[in-house]
């Protein structure tokens, strides 16, 4: 039996996972069961060991479903690259020096081909491992459970981590690829880290999303850092008053103005919440502590509508876990109904090849 498959099977004894009888919907959970039966192992196994790689990478493939979805539904287009006649979503203003960690998925792709060609779409693989970024973390705080049985200088450490990690939860897939991509699109939709609540839930409701969906999903920076360009407006000229924002905690701010001076490195990055490498409800209790680092983060609290979910949330760990995994569903059940393909390559258009043979090559997961 090979390595490969004795992690799968370890996966496999360690979470739950269960996958729906196929349903006459355009998604459903277990899309993939008799096309392509191994797509979500492949997926989990890339992203592991991406994560062990580089763990920085879980936050940034996490917001790949956001800043996909909303703009012109889940179907991959922020994963393509410019042409000669296409200006694309990287370089937008919300994506440029901000996602990274393309290859991740270019990564998956590559294996998903080489078991299942022209099967699998792109727009599937970011629901998939954006909900793998979450999951995975608590997986592999698992693992010294089983290693402190057989060598107890684990022991310690284990009871550190199994407190660590997000939620996990089912997807429902069968979305098909853009043919294009738009930059201006991406420009006129996604908001800016100097975004306030009325201007997030006016864009949230756009997409039938609530007020508790934009909260419960703004915990998605729980993980993750920001750079300093993002927070020098809040430091040193809060809504051109030439002061900071009253909002922020003194020691916190002046934790944040040692970290990003005036005419410092607007490249510096500081953890989005104090606990950058732990999806937990920590954002929250920061928020309420007035230690947000992002514009668009600390007004949650500050305004009354949103304020209420953001005290839960505080609160009540698992009650944000539900909810996050309750946005994440419906933020993905986002559709444009605009024509579509399975890309080979998550960078460009297939351009008319014709489509791979049917099959899949299961062996090369399951030997």
């Amino acid at each position: 039996m090979s390595l490969l498959f004795s992690s799968l099977a370890f996966l496999l004894l360690i979470t739950t996972t269960t996958t729906s009888s196929p349903a006459a919907t355009p998604l459903r959970r277990g899309y993939y069961s008799a096309t392509c039966p191994p797509a979500e192992f492949i997926v989990r196994e890339v992203m592991r060991k991406s994560l062990l790689s580089d763990p920085r990478s879980a936050a940034s493939v996490m917001r790949f479903q956001f800043h996909d979805c909303f703009v012109n539904g889940c179907d991959g287009s922020m994963l393509m690259d410019d042409t000669d006649t296409m200006l694309g979503e990287k370089l937008s203003l919300s994506n440029i020096d901000s996602l990274r960690s393309y290859e991740v998925v270019d990564d998956i792709k590559a294996e998903l081909e080489k078991a299942c060609p022209g099967v699998v779409s792109c727009a599937d693989i970011i629901i998939m491992a954006s909900r793998d970024a979450v999951s995975l973390n608590r997986i592999h705080n698992l693992i010294p459970i089983i290693l402190c049985f057989f060598n107890p200088l684990f022991s310690v450490y284990s009871v550190f981590v199994n407190q660590t990690g997000g939620p996990n939860w089912e997807v429902k897939l069968g979305r098909l690829d853009s043919l294009t991509a738009s930059q201006a699109d991406a420009d006129a939709i996604m908001p800016s880290p100097r975004a306030n609540a009325t201007m997030l839930i006016d864009l949230f409701a756009r997409y039938n999303l609530s007020v508790k969906d934009l909260v419960a999903l703004s915990g998605s920076h729980s993980i993750g850092k920001g750079r300093c360009f993002s927070i020098q407006f809040r430091l040193y000229n809060q809504s051109g008053s030439g002061r900071p924002d009253p909002a922020i905690e003194p020691h916190f701010r002046e934790k944040l103005m040692d970290l990003c001076p005036m005419g410092g490195d607007d490249n510096v990055t500081v953890g989005l919440d104090s606990t950058p490498v732990v999806f937990d409800n920590a954002y929250f209790r920061d928020l309420v502590g007035g230690r947000g680092f992002l514009n668009s983060d600390q007004t949650l609290y500050t305004f009354p509508a949103t304020r209420r979910y953001v005290e839960r949330y505080s609160r009540d760990e698992e009650e944000f876990f539900r909810a996050f995994v309750e946005g994440m569903v419906k933020m993905g059940d986002l559709q444009s109904g605009r024509p579509g393909e399975v890309r080979r390559n998550c960078r460009v258009a297939n351009g008319g090849r014709p489509p791979a043979p049917a099959g899949f090559r299961v062996d090369r997961w399951i030997s």
